[in-house]
């Protein structure tokens, strides 16, 4: 029996080996595929991977040719294949996540190929041209020599974006025209007589006294010529294709399932943006269902600002009262500044894992501010729209801040980029999501925090909640049940403080971004779940700073992948991370 006994657990022993050897050998099958999937994308965008794990732009803009883009796609469906082939048995918890991600990417790629997204390169938010310029200055004479190369790169660049916008068009694959009136102000800002009046000169305004003031102006001979040869003349260019040619050949319905093979398209844009298989029907009941949740809040908050009047009217006097209006940008970047350091003074009782990485707080740029939406979060900077002060309500800010800046965007970017242990194509990964879930969970955070500190501005909070809510069923109304542009700016005007001239662009952004708007929402929705989930599994053992660290540390991922983490983090008693204090 002793020999039997003893026969069985060397069977077991040598079986727990090959076990470990086989997540070993599919996990090093994985960092490979990713590996390759991450330097592929440096070679394509021309970027530079620096010592911190950021990658900075290099000396040439990407190519966006059909063949590219194709060649692009068959990789990733390559790779996708290759990492179907390993058995998720094969891989650790560690590797399983990073499949999850990896994977969820790949399709993004194959499913941007199967519907030649390229084909529509802009929309009324987001464009190719947008963050083109650079308005600060370089740190060294490397960097400016490589953001010279990519000026004279933009004729090459902005021919085959006009190559693909023209195909688009050809087979009524257009951003709809009513999103466009106006947007060529941000093309026109760039086609100027004097290259230093041109965007693309902001760099060259403050050069850092480190660079040899001979070699700064030879750096700005170059500079001038090459915004005079090449980029003032392919901005003229594409303004007359714009203008003359796309603008009057856009599509003039907006729903996108009105697109080619449009109800599949919709769909997929759903999958992409929000990483759930929720269909239009589900989000625009969870839409209804917020809306009606919220207004039930705005009311009691608007009792506590002691108004008597009906809601419609407290949300008129919000958006027209001088005293929620800044008198000047700075005052408003000055706002938002004070919220960002009182929420400094909060983090370490909701964080234990702090990023080191710094952001700054600027404006958004002006050639893009008009058509721009309240404020854009990143690593290097939170920027606050400062363009047509009396739309951008002071009692807006406190939110705005937490969600662009800390804790939301920018210190989210940064505490990913920091976690070493995971694989470098997951550290600069965004999925909107979860980012944008995690900025919105902020906003909701703000409440405990103690930041809101009027009523005002916990209405100003609940009035972003509640334009988040309304795109599930705007967005959803659009492009699913083939709303008007009217119907969608009533509903949303109707429901929120925010300003007309917010809620048309916003309108606009929904209308020529199908699915984008609607992870905010969702997210949210997620993060709070799972963390009500936690909360009421481990009681008194729950913690919110090493919930919030577990998050944070997964860097951005796929909703159902978030899940999976916070289910292991309730079966493993609530344990933080490794190497974390928590006092």
């Amino acid at each position: 029996m002793r020999i039997a006994r003893d026969g069985l657990a060397i069977l077991a022993m040598l079986l727990s080996v090959d076990m470990a050897q086989a997540r070993e050998s599919g996990d090093q099958r994985l960092a490979a595929i990713g590996e390759a999937f991450y330097q592929a994308s440096l070679a394509r965008y021309g970027e530079i991977e620096q010592s911190d794990g950021t990658t900075k732009a290099g000396s040439r803009l990407p190519s966006v040719t059909p063949d590219s883009n194709l060649a692009e796609a068959a990789r990733q469906q390559a790779w996708l294949t290759q990492l179907d082939a390993i058995k998720p048995a094969d891989l650790s918890t560690a590797g399983k996540v990073n499949a999850s991600v990896l994977r969820t990417l790949l399709r993004e790629g194959t499913d941007s190929a199967r519907f030649r997204r390229w084909e529509m390169p802009f929309d009324s938010d987001s464009n190719f041209w947008s963050y083109l310029p650079q308005r600060e200055p370089f740190a060294t004479a490397e960097d400016y020599r490589r953001y010279i190369g990519r000026l004279n790169d933009i004729p090459r660049y902005f021919t085959e974006q006009t190559v693909n916008a023209r195909a688009g068009l050809a087979r009524g694959y257009s951003v709809p025209r009513a999103s466009l009136e106006g947007r060529d102000v941000s093309i026109a800002s760039s086609v100027v007589d004097d290259p230093e009046k041109s965007p693309f000169w902001g760099a060259f305004t403050r050069m850092p006294a480190r660079i040899p003031v001979a070699e700064q102006e030879a750096l700005k001979a170059q500079a001038r010529a090459a915004i005079t040869q090449s980029v003032t003349p392919a901005f003229t260019q594409f303004l007359k294709f714009f203008r003359e040619e796309y603008l009057p050949q856009t599509r003039t319905t907006l729903a996108a399932n009105r697109l080619p093979d449009g109800d599949a398209y919709y769909a997929q844009q759903i999958r992409e943006y929000t990483t759930t298989e929720l269909s239009a029907e589900q989000i625009h009941q969870i839409g209804l269902d917020e809306v009606a949740r919220i207004t039930a809040e705005m009311e009691q908050v608007k009792g506590e600002a002691g108004f008597k009047g009906s809601l419609a009217e407290f949300i008129q006097f919000l958006r027209t009262d001088p005293q929620f209006v800044a008198r000047t940008p700075d005052e408003l970047l000055g706002v938002s500044a004070y919220v960002a350091k009182r929420v400094d003074g909060k983090l370490k009782d909701y964080f234990g894992l702090l990023p080191r990485y710094r952001y700054t707080i600027r404006p958004v740029d002006p050639a893009i501010a008009p058509f721009y939406t309240s404020g854009r979060g990143g690593l290097e900077a939170c920027q606050m729209n400062t363009y047509d002060l009396p739309s951008r309500p002071l009692y807006n800010i406190p939110a705005l801040t937490l969600h662009e800046c800390a804790p939301g965007h920018s210190f989210q970017g940064a505490l990913a980029l920091e976690q070493q242990s995971l694989p470098k194509f997951r550290r600069q990964t965004y999925f909107s999501g979860f980012g944008e879930g995690w900025g919105l969970y902020t906003e909701y955070l703000g409440e405990e925090m103690g930041i809101y500190r009027t009523p005002y501005e916990r209405f100003g909070k609940l009035s972003y909640e509640m334009w988040r809510a309304v795109r599930l069923v705007v967005d959803t109304g659009i492009h699913h049940y083939g709303w008007t542009r009217q119907q969608a700016v009533d509903y949303l005007a109707s429901r929120t403080a925010l300003s007309t001239r917010e809620v048309n662009t916003e309108v606009d952004r929904y209308i020529s971004w199908p699915g984008q708007a609607l992870a905010y929402k969702l997210g949210e929705l997620t993060i709070r779940r799972v963390r009500a989930k936690a909360e009421k599994a481990l009681g008194p053992r729950f913690d919110i700073r090493k919930f919030h660290d577990v998050v944070l540390s997964l860097g951005s991922v796929p909703l159902p992948t978030l899940e999976e983490r916070i289910d292991a983090f309730i079966a493993d008693g609530g344990q933080g991370l490794a190497g974390v204090a928590y006092p």
